[in-house]
């Protein structure tokens, strides 16, 4: 059953791998085209510590609530073998080419899905062998879901808040909503943006761009700690804003 996890909540999660604890999450890094994590950024503590370690959701098999861990089915020792990245460098394609090889997955940017050939994770080795890569290759762009924390939110007629946190689907680990913080302009309210509606990113101004007006999410439904982020939420938000749900895709 998918389950909807806000980043900031996955933070701190300890990374449970095929042969014992091999850190924390830190971060996560997604591309701006599909709006998917591509990676975990692990926070380690005495080992590889001059080399960011990223986990692809390829090898992520699951998330434990409860007990605040994620389990990665990767050994210490294929981690350690994998192409190094220093802490202090970009994630360029050279080194996603190298990476994604290197683990034998197939690479997402090859092909018009979010996976690539699929719209999902072929985590086995039957069905990634089948996952051939169908499209044209693109070029990814990834960004710090902590980074862009902060960033403004446009609407189509002026500023309507500020992005506090991402909400990701464990399934296919696409980010299905920025949570927006409008307090700035309203009264205490956090709404959530789907970034089907966002029509772009300025990077440099650190602003997001949504072709919705202020009075639509002024009016849309409130996101708050106790709100049941279901479907029946989801339904009601899409049909705030006229839209299909990604569900129905």
């Amino acid at each position: 059953m998918t389950m909807l996890y806000e980043a900031k909540t996955l933070s701190g999660f300890k990374l449970h791998s095929r042969d014992g604890e091999i850190g924390r999450v830190k971060d996560f890094y997604f591309d701006d085209h599909h709006w998917a994590v591509r990676y975990l950024i692990a926070e380690t503590v005495d080992w590889l510590t001059d080399t960011q370690v990223l986990i692809s959701p390829y090898a992520m098999a699951a998330v434990n609530k409860e007990e605040r861990f994620i389990t990665i089915e990767l050994t210490k020792v294929q981690i350690e073998d994998s192409p190094p990245l220093k802490s202090d460098k970009p994630v360029s394609l050279q080194f996603e080419e190298s990476y994604y090889g290197y683990y034998g997955w197939p690479a997402y940017w090859n092909g018009p899905n979010m996976w690539g050939a699929t719209a999902y994770i072929a985590r086995t080795r039957e069905k990634t062998k089948e996952a051939n890569p169908g499209g044209s290759a693109w070029n990814p762009n990834l960004r710090s879901t902590r980074n862009v924390s902060g960033y403004t939110v446009e609407a189509s007629d002026g500023k309507v808040g500020h992005v506090e946190d991402f909400v990701i689907d464990d399934e296919t680990w696409a980010i299905r909503y920025l949570i927006v913080d409008t307090r700035k302009w309203w009264r205490g309210k956090k709404v959530l943006i789907s970034p089907q509606w966002i029509e772009r990113v300025s990077w440099d101004d650190a602003k997001v761009y949504v072709n919705v007006s202020r009075d639509t999410i002024k009016q849309s439904p409130e996101y708050t700690e106790e709100s049941r982020l279901n479907r029946d939420f989801e339904t009601k938000l899409y049909g705030h804003f006229n839209r299909q749900g990604y569900w129905l895709d």
